[in-house]
C-alpha cells in the first residue's frame, strides 16, 4: 500500500474516532505539515503521515495512552510525561502507528512522539510536524499569525518562537513547565547559533 492509500484509510478511521474538532485540527495539521514539507525539501507524504497521526491518542483516557506508550517505550519515558496525558498523547499514538497501519519509518514515529515537547536534536520532520501543530489554519490564539510568518521565513526561527512562546504562556498562566521543554529549547537555540543562525 502506497503513503497516499495509507493516508486516506488513516484519515477515514480518524473521522470515525476522533471528534469533529479534534478531527478537524487533525486535517489542519496534515495539511500545514504538508506545505511545511514542500517548503522546506521533505517528504510531503511521510510529514502529512506524520500530521495525520499526531493526535491519534489524544482523546484516550491517560490509563490507555499509559498501556500504549508502555508497549513502545517501556518505562523509559520521564515520569512527567508518562503522568501527564497532554505530554503523553505522542508518544502513545506512535504505538498506534506501528501497530495499526504497520508504519515503521523513524522520521515519521519521532516526528508524532515529539510533536508536543520537542527534543534535544529535531530532525527536519519533526520540526515540520511540531510547528504545524502550532500553525495550523484553524488555530487563532494571540499570536498565531507572527508565528506563521516567521515559520513561513524560517523554520528553525518559527520552532524557536513556538518554545519561546509556549514558555511564557505557562509563566503567565502560572502553569508548571516541563524540564524537557526548556531544555529541548535550549539545545534548538545552540544548534542554531552553532549553524550560524543566531548571535
Amino acid at each position: 500500500m502506497c503513503t497516499q492509500e495509507i493516508n486516506e484509510r488513516i484519515r477515514q478511521e480518524l473521522q470515525q474516532s476522533l471528534s469533529p474538532r479534534r478531527y478537524r485540527h487533525t486535517l489542519g495539521v496534515a495539511s500545514a505539515a504538508r506545505r511545511l514539507a514542500l517548503a522546506n525539501g521533505a517528504a510531503a507524504d511521510k510529514a502529512e503521515t506524520a500530521g495525520l497521526l499526531h493526535d491519534a491518542a489524544k482523546e484516550l483516557p491517560l490509563p490507555d495512552m499509559q498501556r500504549l506508550a508502555v508497549q513502545e517505550y517501556g518505562r523509559t519515558l520521564p515520569e512527567t510525561i508518562f503522568r501527564t496525558a497532554s505530554l503523553l498523547h505522542g508518544y502513545a499514538a506512535t504505538t498506534i502507528a506501528r501497530e495499526r497501519y504497520q508504519i515503521d519509518d523513524d522520521d515519521i514515529l519521532k516526528a508524532i512522539a515529539h510533536h508536543t515537547t520537542g527534543a534535544a536534536a529535531m530532525g527536519l520532520l519533526e520540526k515540520i510536524v511540531f510547528m504545524a501543530d502550532y500553525i495550523e489554519e484553524n488555530r487563532d490564539f494571540e499570536g498565531v499569525e507572527t508565528l506563521r510568518e516567521i515559520t513561513a521565513r524560517s523554520l528553525d526561527e518559527g520552532v524557536l518562537a513556538g518554545y519561546d512562546m509556549t514558555i511564557l504562556h505557562l509563566l503567565e498562566q502560572h502553569k508548571t513547565i516541563y524540564a524537557g521543554t526548556v531544555t529541548n529549547r535550549n539545545a534548538h537555540l545552540l544548534q542554531m547559533r552553532s549553524q550560524g543562525g543566531r548571535d
